[in-house]
C-alpha cells in the first residue's frame, strides 16, 4: 500500500498482487490520529496489506529536510500502530505529476481537488513498483550471465 501523508488528508493506492500496477483506492481526511489509524487499519485488512511504501519529501537536491523528517517520524508511528513495514520512496513532483494527469484527463478543479492524493498516492507506489521490477530485472539478467 502506498500513502502519500499531507496536513489534511492521506492518499491511498494499492498494487496488484504480482507488485507490478498501482492504483488510487481512496483519500483519508485526517480528523484526529485514533480515526485516521481506524480508517487505515480498515483498508489494510480489507486489501490485505504486508507492507507500507510512504513518500518522502525530498528537497530538490534529495537531501531529507524537516518535512520528510517529520513523514518519517510519522511513518514510524503508522507502521507500529498497524504491525507493518515501512519503506519510504522519494515522493520527486508526485503532486504536480498527478495535477497534469488530472488536467490532461479535464477534470473540474473541484473533481481534481477530490482525486489528486489517491493518484499521487499511486504514482508513487507505481514508481516504486517499476524500479523494483527493474531491479529484479537487472539482477536476473546479470545472473543469467554468470552461468
Amino acid at each position: 500500500m502506498g500513502l502519500d501523508i499531507g496536513t489534511k488528508t492521506i492518499g491511498v493506492a494499492i498494487s496488484d498482487l504480482l507488485g507490478l500496477t498501482a492504483q488510487g483506492v481512496g483519500v483519508i481526511r485526517r480528523r484526529d490520529w485514533g480515526k485516521d489509524m481506524e480508517e487505515l487499519r480498515r483498508m489494510t485488512a480489507q486489501y490485505e496489506v504486508e507492507k507500507l511504501l510512504i513518500g518522502l519529501p525530498r528537497r530538490t537536491t534529495g537531501a531529507i529536510g524537516p518535512e520528510a523528517k517529520k513523514i518519517q517520524a510519522e511513518g514510524r508511528k503508522i507502521g507500529e500502530t498497524l504491525s507493518l513495514d515501512v519503506i519510504y520512496w522519494d515522493e520527486w513532483f508526485s503532486t504536480a505529476s498527478a495535477e497534469q494527469v488530472l488536467l490532461e484527463a479535464d477534470l473540474s478543479r473541484q473533481k481534481r481537488r477530490q482525486v489528486i492524493d489517491r493518484v499521487a498516492a499511486a504514482i508513487i507506489l507505481q514508481s516504486y513498483l517499476d524500479s523494483s521490477a527493474y531491479r529484479e530485472m537487472d539482477g536476473q539478467g546479470k545472473e543469467d550471465k554468470d552461468k
